[in-house]
């Protein structure tokens, strides 16, 4: 089985989130499970591009409207990453340092998918999936089967997997003469609430829709942005599976960002090693329990409630746990959690940014992973912390529900709250307090979350059952 993941994300390249992770990392796995799978996604400025080697792949030309562009397809000349990466160069539309924030993001979006169309139409052999990753891929479907000029990928099947139903690109619809020459009679497949929306289009178009939870799938029935009548009408052909994570770049006996390795049965001294060197940098307390947030400051993951809760649980507990956030996003948030540092000094510290080194040194340091979403449709961190030995403390909605047992209950090694408030944190960081004490309940519930098994082996079977179903 032949499959191409199109995506705007893909780490190593480049990564904003959680699509990027998955993206990076379920190919690999196909490939070792026998398929033949790949990656297109556009070429941006970044590190990673500059500091590999490339080859070309393919140079072709097409059209946006009324502008006519070249575009060349390139690719990673060692196949290191386990999968082979193309990468769409369109000269002054992709070739940028950031993924997204640009104001003709959706002209850029659009233009790269076009491309990514007009290239696979060129294949002699052509592929037996196109899996498409969130809205900035959600009009290939479409176009593979109602574009004129790429009537030879009618017949090839496509997946659409939702990461983020938050983000639906949506625009006007003098964008439609940006989409190659279409047929009319389609309009409604395109329209949603009388703009073009790409996820709508993508979900009525695509032969199967994956969500990344379980829980996710059914809340997006409820809660999807104004597209909840969408996702009960289309409930038959969508599917909720959990992601995977890569247990080869998250294991904490082998992970080079980490400066101590350790495993489930050296997971006490290593983590208290690795704490003791994260507290020395940050100027924290390495004598009382660790706890960290990562991730986007963004209302999302209810970052705007986190400045307020830090201080009413310091304050609260008197000054009984650190903690450390790992984020940026939004401006008055980012001021807020700056602002704690000379309150707090040696019990709190923040860095504003994102730093993937950090962010492992974070996981193997923690006692404690923080994650106060309002919306998660599957989340990655809390199953990163599992592996390192971290208990997650999460709001009790989408993939979180799936992934975590609150300690309360059988087998639990987590902390669930039901609101994404101060006060449901404050009360879940005094609970982490009180356990933390506890070394016997503690120990049990860390060696219960490195036990369990979330790597992509485990899930593969359910994509290629997907795939099969409509092969």
């Amino acid at each position: 089985m032949v499959i191409v993941h199109v995506s705007a994300e893909c780490y190593p390249m480049a990564k904003a989130g959680g699509l990027g992770d998955v993206v990076g990392a379920l190919p690999k796995y196909q490939n070792k499970q026998g398929d033949k799978a790949v990656v297109v996604m556009p070429m941006y400025k970044t590190p990673f591009l500059q500091e590999n080697n490339w080859e070309v792949q393919y140079k072709g030309n097409t059209n946006l409207g009324n502008w006519f562009f070249d575009y060349t397809i390139i690719k990673e000349s060692t196949g290191k990453l386990g999968y082979d990466l193309y990468l769409v160069d369109i000269n002054g539309l992709l070739d940028r340092p950031k993924i997204y924030g640009y104001t003709d993001d959706m002209d850029r979006f659009i233009g790269f998918q076009v491309a990514v169309v007009n290239w696979l139409s060129q294949w002699a052999e052509l592929p037996s999936i196109v899996h498409c990753h969130d809205h900035q891929a959600g009009l290939i479907p479409f176009m593979m089967k109602y574009c004129y000029d790429y009537q030879k990928l009618e017949k090839v099947k496509t997946v659409l997997s939702i990461h983020n139903a938050q983000y639906q690109g949506t625009m006007g619809w003098d964008k439609s003469i940006l989409i190659p020459r279409w047929d009319i009679s389609k309009k409604g497949l395109l329209e949603w609430n009388n703009c073009i929306n790409s996820l709508a289009t993508a979900v009525k178009c695509a032969g199967k829709v994956t969500t990344v939870s379980p829980s996710y799938l059914q809340q997006l029935t409820v809660q999807s942005n104004g597209l909840e009548i969408l996702f009960k009408n289309e409930q038959s052909k969508c599917v909720g599976i959990l992601n995977g994570i890569d247990n080869e770049i998250w294991d904490p006996s082998t992970d080079t960002m980490v400066p101590f390795h350790y495993n489930s049965k050296t997971v006490d001294a290593g983590k208290q090693k690795n704490k003791n060197a994260l507290c020395a940098k940050y100027n924290l307390d390495n004598s009382k329990p660790l706890i960290v947030f990562i991730g986007r400051l963004v209302a999302e993951k209810a970052a705007d409630v986190l400045p307020g809760a830090i201080q009413h649980a310091l304050d609260k507990t008197n000054l009984g746990a650190n903690f450390f956030i790992i984020g940026a996003g939004d401006t008055s948030t980012e001021s807020a959690l700056h602002y704690l540092l000379q309150l707090y000094q040696g019990q709190y510290n923040t860095f504003i940014g994102y730093d993937e080194k950090i962010g492992h040194e974070a996981y193997a340091a923690a006692d404690f992973l923080l994650m106060p979403s309002r919306v998660e449709p599957c989340g990655l961190n809390q199953l990163y912390a599992l592996r390192y030995g971290t208990i997650p403390m999460v709001r009790d909605t989408g993939g979180l529900h799936d992934t975590v047992i609150d300690m309360g209950d059988a087998g639990g090694f987590g902390i669930k709250f039901l609101h994404a408030t101060e006060a449901d944190i404050v009360y879940s960081v005094e609970r982490a307090i009180e356990v933390y004490k506890n070394k016997n309940q503690m120990k049990v519930m860390v060696n219960t979350a490195m036990q369990m098994d979330h790597s992509w082996e485990s899930v593969i079977a359910a994509y290629r059952k997907v795939y099969q179903s409509i092969i």
